[in-house]
């Protein structure tokens, strides 16, 4: 099992960036694919990005291409989201979320979340 908190968080101007972390707990960090996900209110969870479990392979929402890079550090224990060309459209709760195995963007496939972090872009 693992335990996932999130981090980095806060109200920036749009064209800004923002750096989100997920610091997990457990000792088998890079047995999981790990996944970023944001939600706005009345709105389904999207997938924003997600990273496998060793090799660093990645997938990205349409949305984000070319402005949001996801990364991990399993010798920290750490999964990160830098956020650059930040959108009022970005706005949302943005959760990190893992899955033992292989990386998916099917996000009913994610077993553990965090509780969530605060991304607000004004104009």
């Amino acid at each position: 099992q693992v335990q996932l908190v999130e981090s980095g968080g806060g109200l920036v101007q749009a064209g800004g960036s923002l750096r989100l972390s997920c610091a997990a707990s457990g000792r088998t960090f890079s047995d999981y694919a790990l996944g970023w996900f944001r939600q706005t209110p009345g709105k389904d969870r999207e997938l924003v990005a997600v990273i496998s479990r060793n090799i660093g392979a990645t997938v990205y929402a349409d949305s984000v291409k070319g402005r949001f890079t996801i990364s991990r550090d399993n010798a920290k224990n750490t999964m990160y989201l830098q956020m650059n060309g930040l959108k009022p459209e970005d706005t949302a709760t943005y959760y990190c979320a893992a899955r033992r195995g292989r990386i998916t963007v099917a996000i009913t496939q994610y077993d553990y979340w965090g509780q969530g972090t605060q991304v607000t872009v004004h104009s």
